[in-house]
């Protein structure tokens, strides 16, 4: 017959009290972490809602960080442009009201106060947030803009704005100084001027737009042809007081008039010509108080509208253009310029598509927002450029044109820097980043409901009720103390006591 021992039993006896106590170390943990479980399996079925539940807080904390970084950058970003729309209005505000008295620089004090603001928009162009350049587009690690000493005063081999003003200048003023405009000789009747436009296509020079006249008995034609021609015939004398007036057109797209008037002073006043004893006498006073006209716009306001034109096809074009020469003044064509032999201002990221799109950023799940930016946008360059043809314009005091170069740079500046119809604004780029400020602030407060919804979710499945725990606790307090009571009952009992 088998005899069995207590071994196995008390083993038994062992194995549970270890188990219970066991429980409570846990209860205990659970009761000082709030956490069911230190592992995923602990927590049974319930694990992989756990997982999802963490992955999507996970993902919140990833939007809120890119929506502070964004932020940043924004907010730097708009205090860049409104500095540079407060830069404009003083400049334009200064061009307005500015006298054309001039420094020892051959500049007026507006013009060397804009060459100090275009240095601070420049500045404010290669602003960097963190590490990145916010106006370089894509290329967040390269600056946006040149120095303002290449950009104005070239560098080396490379000519800078101020040389691509000059070699325009020459060309637009040609060589026989009248805007390479010229009469033609001998004209085709004695009692007739014909004024003609020096070839055809020309990309330089003043252009012949319309002819009024209210000159009595005289006969105007044109401006017609290619190139453009116009002619006044003086079959008879005019009346004292009849007028004719010339339209032209500048380089930068603005129009100027010349205005004579019939009269019998002799000499005649400026703007007048002399009415002669004959026809073929008035002719010819017509022609030579028209040529001065002509000169004297050619040395006064297509100086400034020469230096925006070229302004534009430096900061506009890409690749600028150049006049081809030398020599400068008789140039008929242009050429693109290249990084070797001309300065680029614009060095970040170029490309076609909008410069809002070289920024993005995931702020939700299924919401991105642009935010990039290019320093050769239109309305950046645009004003980059009006202010810098005007703090480029250096006149000579002994220049009897400097009064109306001065006038004329002045009035084109502050036309320039008004608000453009039709043209992007720095506005424009404030609103698009205000909609990706809305954007952004709209996705924040949606994500702090669902992260407080999430978490709530989260702590649901994962953490414990503090009365149930402690309720447990006890009760298992209770059981270990009696277990230990009554196991070290049995384990004192003997043979003699169990007899």
């Amino acid at each position: 017959m088998a005899i069995d021992g207590l071994g196995l039993k008390s083993s038994f006896i062992g194995t549970s009290l270890l188990n219970v106590r066991a429980q409570l170390e846990d209860m205990q943990r659970q009761l000082g972490t709030g956490k069911k479980s230190e592992t995923y399996a602990g927590l049974g079925t319930e694990r992989s809602f756990a997982i999802g539940l963490r992955a999507q807080l996970s993902n919140l904390v990833s939007y809120k960080d890119t929506i502070t970084n964004v932020n940043t950058r924004l907010n730097v970003g708009n205090s860049v442009l409104q500095r540079l729309i407060d830069i404009g209005a003083t400049i334009k505000t200064s061009a307005s009201g500015s006298s054309t008295q001039l420094e020892n620089s051959g500049q007026t004090m507006a013009q060397v106060r804009a060459r100090d603001s275009l240095a601070e928009m420049l500045q404010l162009l290669n602003i960097q947030s963190g590490d990145r350049y916010l106006f370089s587009g894509r290329a967040t690690d390269t600056k946006a803009v040149a120095d303002i000493g290449d950009i104005m005063d070239g560098s080396g081999a490379r000519a800078g704005l101020k040389q691509i003003i000059a070699e325009r200048r020459q060309a637009d003023i040609g060589a026989s100084g009248l805007g390479r405009l010229v009469f033609t000789a001998p004209p085709p009747a004695l009692t007739t001027v014909e004024l003609s436009e020096e070839a055809s296509p020309l990309p330089f020079g003043l252009k012949l737009n319309a002819v009024t006249s209210s000159l009595t008995g005289a006969t105007i034609t044109g401006p017609a042809g290619a190139p453009a021609v116009a002619s006044v015939d003086f079959p008879a004398n005019p009346n004292a007081g009849d007028k004719i007036k010339f339209t032209f057109d500048m380089p930068d797209g603005t129009l100027e008039v010349i205005e004579l008037t019939a009269s019998t002073n002799t000499p005649p006043k400026p703007g007048e010509f002399t009415i002669g004893a004959t026809s073929d006498v008035t002719a010819t006073n017509f022609q030579a108080a028209l040529t001065t006209a002509i000169d004297k716009l050619a040395h006064g306001p297509l100086v400034a509208a020469s230096a925006f034109k070229a302004s534009d096809e430096f900061f506009n074009a890409s690749p600028p253009l150049r006049v081809n020469g030398p020599p400068f003044d008789t140039a008929t064509t242009q050429v693109a310029g290249t990084s070797t032999n001309t300065v680029m201002w614009y060095t970040g990221e170029t490309g076609i598509d909008p410069a809002r799109g070289t920024a993005v950023a995931r702020i939700d799940q299924s919401i991105t927002v642009q935010y990039g930016a290019r320093a050769n946008e239109q309305a950046l360059r645009y004003q980059v450029q009006i202010i810098a043809a005007y703090a480029a314009v250096t006149t000579s005091s002994t220049d009897p044109n400097a009064r109306e170069q001065v006038q004329a740079l002045n009035e084109r500046t502050a036309m320039n820097l008004a608000p453009q119809f039709g043209q992007q604004s720095i506005q424009d780029i404030q609103s698009e980043w205000a909609g990706a400020l809305g954007a952004m602030d709209a996705a924040s407060d949606r994500q702090t409901l669902t992260t407080t919804m999430t978490q709530t979710m989260l702590d649901g499945v994962e953490g414990i009720n503090n009365e149930e725990v402690i309720a447990k606790i006890l009760a298992l307090q209770t059981n270990l103390q009696a277990s230990y009571q009554v196991t070290s009952m049995l384990y004192q009992t003997s043979l003699v006591k169990f007899i």
